[in-house]
């Protein structure tokens, strides 16, 4: 033996097989290192004969004693243990806890004579992989094998074990640096300075990596000089922040320019650096990345990070430094872009208002042209109009003035139906105005347009005559409108004589009701609220009309009649009502083709009201004794009518040219007022409601009859009048006015 307690048997010379040795199955043959713990040489002879039978080539080393053993295991590794169980001073089981210690992953084996099954059970617990009986060296060959196997399925199992924990590791850490940029991508959206932006990123990425420094500098490739406004660094680790020049720490400004990221782990090893490595340590920098940034090609910046200490960049950080650099500089990209637009935008603002009074002026002058266009357009029409219609009235009057005078009074009743025709379309004339500008006096009830239809389906037959064939399309189960009846017969009578003129060689008509459904995106269309309308449609196969046409169809005075054939209100007022109503009015027409008009007025839910039949109108009835008027109206002729009509009835008649004096009358607390008729429009700076409210201070429950020449809206509260309030629109004829006095007076 080479030494005291220690036999080795280097490259055993293989005996003879044995029929009942076979060889170790699947175990490639070479050099297996086997550690025998024997301190018998017959024993150790047997086992190197059966080690060499079952392991060609194996190396057998041979301890006797604790020493040898101890000293074995820590010279070198050994693919296999075997060992006796009862040793001088020494012992199998002891053995097995030292192995157990100093070489954990080697297959321990016992090889004994002596030992009990008991015992053995016991040393298997304990870590043994199995024992085999010196009497049964045969069965030694299978033992080894399924040692061999398991040792190696055991490192085979721990490699893999070892490569998914890496495995793991590298996704865990691929994880942490997405939500470390999407982290960045959140703070770095809202903030406006760029160097805060580019600080941000520095100390994501110098905390994210634990390096000594992370910074963003802007470079100056002609100077060869980076400029640093901020940067991120350890504690203890200084700042860079000034200007650098790169050649004072190496020729790596050369890769830079080509843009190619520079990274190395020892300043003094990389050729770019050794000899300024000196330089570079003394700002904690021997080991470096500079990543660079670059803008339509060229370098404009550089992401940097700086360590102390000798290390290694792996890929999967160069790749996090390169998407966080990408990050910072589109962000920092963006907020330039944002800048240098609006300071655009603000020297755009400054040249715009420079040259601001010349362009105001031009649009006022353009604006007092619009105004005065229009203004001739309106005034020409209504001074056309109503001269005709003051022309029949003056005429009339100065015929009865003759008459009178020649005292020839038969003719007078004829002249006199002629002047009040004249004032009835002159009257008509102005609510067509008034509807059109949306201030006329609407009186609206819940009605149904399939019944205004039907009912004034005959008037229109006899209306449109037999060249036109009129057809009425009935919507089943119709929602009910609110709005005023009159004005919604006067505007589908105003549609078909329209429709009729279209077709001046015969045609058909349709009139035709619906219920629709008007979303979003179509109310925007059709520049009405969203909502459930109906529709009520008249719609002819006439000559239609162009684009530019319809654009102008409901400008007032507008037409394309000849002169005399038509006012050009006719349209407008339908426009005015229906948006007074809360709907809209829309055309579609083709030359040639015809034209469909569509008013669209809001569902109503509540039932349609019943309609009185018409009686035949009875004489002005008379005041019961004592009933008294108080007259309010600033124009003379018209309030000297009036008072004369009630006074002639047997009305006690007061009268006021204003609201003071209105309101003198109606503070006398001895002075009875049955009934206040006032005009909303007085001068004074108080209106007829101002009154009215006044009066109610010190007469609760005065009635009170509004007179007035056009709907004010604002002075009326948009037609929702209080309690005993009620409203007239002038002109009107005198026994209406009574016969409405006389009613609202003995009302309750």
């Amino acid at each position: 033996m080479n030494s005291p307690g220690v036999a080795s048997v280097e490259n055993a010379p293989a005996m003879p097989d044995k029929p009942d040795m076979p060889a170790v199955a699947d175990v490639p043959s070479g050099a297996i290192d086997v550690l025998i713990l024997e301190d018998s040489r017959f024993d150790i002879e047997l086992l190197g004969e059966a080690l060499a039978t079952a392991l060609p080539g194996a190396r057998m080393h041979v301890v006797r004693d604790e020493g040898g053993f101890v000293a074995a295991l820590g010279e070198r590794g050994h693919a296999l243990i075997l060992s006796d169980y009862e040793l001088p001073g020494f012992s199998g089981a002891e053995a097995l806890e030292i192995a157990q210690r100093m070489a954990p992953g080697t297959p321990f084996i016992f090889v004994s004579g002596v030992i009990g099954e008991d015992n053995a059970v016991e040393l298997l617990r304990r870590g043994a992989v199995d024992y085999v009986s010196k009497g049964r060296l045969a069965r030694l060959p299978v033992v080894l094998d399924r040692a061999l196997k398991e040792a190696a399925d055991r490192r085979a199992k721990r490699v893999a074990e070892d490569q998914l924990q890496v495995a793991s590791e590298a996704l865990r850490e691929a994880e942490l640096r997405r939500l470390a940029l999407m982290e960045l991508g959140d703070r770095i959206r809202d903030i406006d300075d760029p160097g805060e932006i580019a600080y941000v990123a520095s100390a994501m990425l110098g905390q994210r990596l634990a390096v000594d420094r992370a910074g963003y500098g802007l470079v100056d490739k002609v100077a060869e000089t980076i400029s640093i406004d901020r940067d991120w660094t350890a504690s203890g680790v200084a700042s860079l922040a000034g200007l650098l020049h790169f050649r004072d720490y190496g020729s790596y400004i050369e890769d830079l320019r080509r843009g190619v990221t520079v990274a190395f782990a020892d300043a003094r090893l990389d050729p770019r650096t050794r000899d300024t490595a000196d330089a570079l340590e003394a700002i904690t920098a021997r080991a470096v990345v500079n990543m660079p940034i670059t803008e339509r090609g060229g370098l404009v910046g550089l992401l940097y990070l700086n360590h102390g200490q000798v290390r290694e960049w792996t890929r999967d950080e160069l790749d996090f430094v390169r998407e966080t650099g990408d990050r910072v500089r589109s962000a920092i990209a963006r907020r330039e872009a944002q800048i240098e637009l609006k300071a655009f935008a603000e020297s755009l603002e400054r040249q715009v208002e420079e040259r601001a009074a010349e362009l105001e002026a031009a649009r006022e002058q353009l604006r007092q042209s619009q105004k005065l266009e229009a203004v001739g357009q309106l005034t020409g029409g209504l001074a056309h109009d109503f001269n005709n219609l003051l022309a029949a009235i003056s005429g009339s009057l100065e015929l009865m003035r003759r008459r009178a005078i020649d005292g020839q009074p038969a003719d007078m009743e004829r002249y006199i139906g002629v002047a009040q025709g004249a004032v009835k379309r002159a009257a008509a004339l102005t609510h067509r105005l008034l509807a059109f500008s949306r201030r006329q006096t609407l009186a609206p009830k819940s009605l149904n347009a399939n019944r205004l239809v039907s009912d004034m389906e005959e008037l229109l037959r006899r209306t449109l005559g037999p060249q036109i064939a009129l057809e009425a399309v009935s919507a089943v189960g119709l929602w009910n409108v609110h709005a005023d009846p009159s004005q919604l017969e006067n505007a589908l009578l105003n549609l078909c004589i329209n429709a009729r003129d279209a077709m001046p060689e015969g045609g058909k008509l349709v009139i035709e009701t619906a219920n629709r459904w008007v979303d979003a995106r179509t109310a925007r269309e059709r520049d009405m609220p969203s909502g459930q309308y109906v529709s009520l449609t008249v719609s002819d196969n006439g000559v239609g009309m162009t684009p530019e046409v319809v654009a102008r169809a409901f400008d007032p005075f507008f037409t394309t009649k000849p002169i005399g054939m038509g006012t050009g209100l006719g349209l407008s007022m339908i426009y005015g009502f229906a948006k007074q109503s809360g709907g809209q009015v829309r055309i579609y027409s083709e030359p040639g083709k015809g034209t469909s008009v569509s008013i669209y007025l809001p569902r109503h839910d509540e039932q349609e009201e019943a309609v009185s039949e018409p009686v035949e109108a009875p004489l002005a009835p008379r005041a019961d004794q004592g009933d008294t008027v108080l007259v309010v109206d600033d124009e003379p002729a018209l309030r000297m009518i009036i008072v004369e009509v009630m006074r002639g009835l047997g009305y006690a008649t007061l009268e006021a040219g204003d609201g003071a004096g209105a309101l003198r009358i109606l503070q006398s607390p001895r002075q009875r007022i049955d009934l206040l008729v006032s005009d909303v429009g007085l001068p004074g700076g108080m209106n007829g409601r101002q009154v009215a409210d006044a009066a109610r201070t010190v007469r609760p429950g005065l009635k009170v009859l509004f007179i007035t020449g056009y709907a004010e809206n604002a002075v009326l509260s948009h037609g929702h009048l209080d309690r005993g309030m009620h409203v007239m629109t002038k002109p009107f004829e005198m026994d209406v006015l009574a016969r409405r006095v006389k009613s609202l007076i003995e009302s309750a």
